[in-house]
């Protein structure tokens, strides 16, 4: 009779476990990304931070941007990565926000002009996918713009499988926002 294996204890859920580590980059199947927790004092990266904070509210009107700034993402409950190809380049960043022992949400993605178009949005999502079932999480959810500037990144997310929702944790109505879940079931991205 063969045995139905099992999966290893889920890692603490305390707020400590979000603490991004400086340890070695996390290889990634993608084409040499490699994967980096942290990193939010290197220059190219608050230069790639910075962009994209601008460009949300180049596109939103104020009380509709939700982009974290540089401090938000040192949160203890966020955990930041970079994408960075094999000689070193920033490709991408993205985080992972834990709202509760079951539920994440993705902040933060965003892809160097230069590594558009080239699977590093996909990449990244992929990662913070694998992450969130890491860490046990039964849902993941995010928050995106509705502007047509928004609709690449509101394509991907549903090429994950993420559908539209109604607001969660802390947003609210608005049209300017739109709302996407994804239910994990525990396997890979």
């Amino acid at each position: 009779m063969r045995r139905k294996a099992t999966a290893p204890p889920s890692p603490s859920r305390s707020p400590a476990r979000c603490t991004p580590s400086q340890g070695p980059p996390v290889p990634s199947a993608e084409d040499g990304i490699r994967f980096h927790a942290g990193e939010l004092g290197s220059a190219d990266v608050q230069a790639l931070l910075a962009a994209h904070l601008a460009g949300m509210h180049a596109q939103s009107p104020p009380g509709s941007v939700h982009a974290l700034p540089l401090e938000g993402l040192r949160r203890a409950d966020v955990t930041f990565f970079s994408a960075r190809d094999a000689d070193g380049q920033l490709l991408g960043v993205g985080a992972l926000r834990e709202l509760d022992a079951g539920h994440g949400e993705i902040k933060s993605m965003r892809t160097v002009d230069e590594a558009r178009n080239r699977g590093v949005g996909a990449a990244m999502l992929g990662h913070l996918l694998r992450i969130a079932r890491e860490r046990g999480y039964g849902r993941v959810s995010l928050e995106t713009g509705t502007p047509e500037g928004f609709a690449p990144a509101r394509r991907l997310y549903e090429r994950h499988g993420f559908t539209c929702c109604p607001p969660f944790a802390d947003y609210r109505e608005d049209p300017f926002s739109c709302c996407m879940t994804l239910e994990l079931d525990g396997t890979s991205a």
